[in-house]
């Protein structure tokens, strides 16, 4: 059985992933988020699950709840502070497998059309690639995932893997999918590790997500 913590646990992700986590994996499950006692109280009393109030920005907390995992998703990687944060407390506690919800645009990899009007629509990437680049100097088998533009719509599990160095012109992909490539990952965590891979839903090349 594996030990699973959820930083940022009350995420838009997370509220899907934690249903299919319980239900496709055999995992024990922590969810660790700012007061997450009080917001995540449909949780509470699932024999599965731990929940941890606690501030990503706190490196006591992180110490704390980390130890004794074997696998770290963090909800989003795009703060530089909480990055370093979470790299030593995995460092301390000697866990190496992350999983990092991040976000396209950070090897100036977005493609044509889709790729000016996703540089006008984030503006300016500076901090964004500071926090990534932390990740990627980890030495930790990490899994960054550069997720395109995010919607919700239920059963839309399909996502397709773009690989580092290739071009992102994928306009869109589910919360859904993302949610089943980070169980895929559970499951089987040798699954692109040290990698940061796109995630993009197939036969979106388009100039702009469809919801814009």
């Amino acid at each position: 059985m594996k030990k699973v913590i959820l930083l940022g646990a009350t995420s838009n992700i997370s509220k899907y992933l934690i249903p299919m986590l319980l239900n496709e994996t055999d995992s024990q499950i922590t969810l660790f988020a700012r007061r997450a006692g009080r917001r995540l109280t449909e949780y509470a009393d699932n024999p599965h699950i731990s929940i941890i109030d606690g501030d990503w920005n706190n490196l006591e907390d992180l110490n704390f709840a980390i130890k004794g995992q074997d696998i770290v998703y963090m909800a989003t990687g795009h703060f530089i502070d909480a990055n370093k944060n979470v790299v030593a407390a995995m460092k301390n506690n000697h866990v190496e497998r992350l999983i990092v919800a991040g976000g396209l645009g950070i090897y100036d990899e977005v493609a044509g059309k889709f790729g000016q009007w996703n540089a006008r629509m984030m503006g300016d990437y500076t901090s964004i690639k500071k926090a990534a680049a932390v990740i990627d100097e980890s030495g930790l088998q990490y899994t960054f995932l550069r997720m395109s533009w995010l919607y919700n719509q239920d059963n839309n599990y399909k996502y397709e893997i773009v690989p580092q160095g290739q071009p992102m012109r994928g306009t869109q992909v589910t919360r859904q999918a993302v949610v089943k490539l980070v169980t895929d990952i559970v499951n089987d965590s040798k699954l692109y590790a040290a990698q940061s891979i796109g995630v993009v839903e197939p036969n979106t090349e388009w100039d702009k997500p469809s919801f814009y």
